[in-house]
């Protein structure tokens, strides 16, 4: 099987799909494809959350407006995915976190965000459930979570009506450049002729990106996720701490989704393999302390995502050096939240518009080894 596109984007989640419904909805025969379904890999099992605490600060006019397209997907996706603003607060217990937070939020302010410091009395009002020993909390209006659940179904339609092909359960083996553009094969002995091509990977990225001879390392994080059975209202905002450890937020159904980084087993070939007890009990135990009621609740389900970084733990999103017409986007900190964003602006690059922020360039990390941590 043969078939001709002007571009092909390789993985789907958010921000290959994002990618494909602009370039689709400019007028390009577009194919997005997958090995497995639409938006089910990191995009469909993570947290949701979609947060200016946890981005990088660098990153935060990105997220920013990631944030409002996520507040807005019934205008520009064509249906909502149940995306929850609120208030999200960031908590310290200790001095040294106290002054983690006040240098972090100082930061924050310096890039857009509206992040500000507030005392232990002004925390318990906002969120009445937190532990009483919190000292100041970095408190920001701009928070929120989307059901990732529900962006494959919003996805799928608003590409269909775009035309674009969606192509899935096709294992990619080989991305070769030719005289017309790229031939793209898969496990099943099916090819796509593509004008242009993205990559959009996620984890995968280092491979898909070698398939075209560049060298660029991509570090894959088995970040674990916890949610709860269904409990009376414990919660108001979304919940983190200043060490980037935990993230809670509880949903209207009364489940509450508890995460953070914490690591499980696992990598790019087997996907998420298991948890790791100690971690589990870890993530646990600092969500209890952290809103002293959750003693109460009971575990209903445990999941292992995966998260790409590389190594200045940057995007790599923008066109590929040396190769005519490839572009490659992701490993974006807090992706879920600029996901949608940063698909945007890498479909006005392909489009030849200039994109209203600047991307991040592939070639500062042609070659470039990941550091090693002791």
């Amino acid at each position: 099987m043969s078939a001709r596109f002007d571009v092909g984007v390789v993985g789907a989640g958010v921000m290959g799909a994002t990618t494909a419904l602009f370039l689709a909805r400019a007028g390009m025969r577009v194919a997005l494809i997958d090995r497995g379904e639409l938006c089910r890999e990191a995009s469909g099992v993570n947290a949701g959350t979609l947060t200016l605490h946890m981005t990088r600060a660098s990153l935060i006019p990105y997220a920013q407006a990631g944030w409002r397209m996520w507040m807005t997907t019934d205008q520009w996706l064509g249906s909502g995915v149940d995306a929850v603003a609120t208030a999200g607060l960031a908590l310290a217990f200790t001095d040294g976190e106290a002054d983690l937070l006040e240098r972090r939020a100082a930061v924050r302010r310096e890039h857009g965000a509206d992040i500000r410091v507030i005392d232990r009395q002004r925390a318990l009002e906002i969120e009445p459930g937190l532990n009483g020993n919190v000292l100041k909390a970095a408190y920001c209006e701009t928070d929120g979570y989307a059901s990732a659940y529900l962006t494959g179904r919003a996805y799928r339609r608003a590409l269909a009506e775009a035309g674009a092909a969606i192509v899935e359960q096709r294992p990619i083996t080989s991305v070769e450049a030719n005289d017309g553009g790229f031939a793209v094969r898969a496990a099943t002995g099916e090819r796509w002729d593509m004008q242009r091509v993205v990559l959009a990977g996620g984890v995968w990225l280092g491979e898909m990106l070698r398939w075209l001879g560049i060298d660029i390392p991509v570090k894959c994080l088995i970040n674990q996720l916890i949610v709860t059975e269904r409990l009376q209202r414990v919660m108001r905002t979304v919940v983190s701490v200043a060490s980037g450890l935990l993230s809670l937020k509880q949903f209207a159904n009364g489940t509450v989704l508890i995460g953070g980084g914490w690591q499980g087993r696992g990598d790019p070939v087997r996907g998420g393999v298991e948890t790791i007890p100690e971690n589990f009990i870890g993530n646990l135990r600092l969500a209890r302390w952290t809103i002293p009621a959750l003693a109460q609740a009971r575990v209903a389900r445990i999941w292992l995502g995966l998260e790409a970084e590389t190594s200045d733990a940057m995007p790599i999103i923008g066109s590929l050096p040396g190769v005519r017409d490839a572009y490659v986007i992701g490993s974006v900190h807090s992706g879920y939240t600029s996901g949608p964003y940063m698909g945007k602006l890498l479909a006005d690059l392909i489009l030849g518009r200039e994109p209203e922020r600047p991307l991040f360039d592939p070639a500062r990390l042609v070659g470039i080894p990941m550091p090693v941590h002791t």
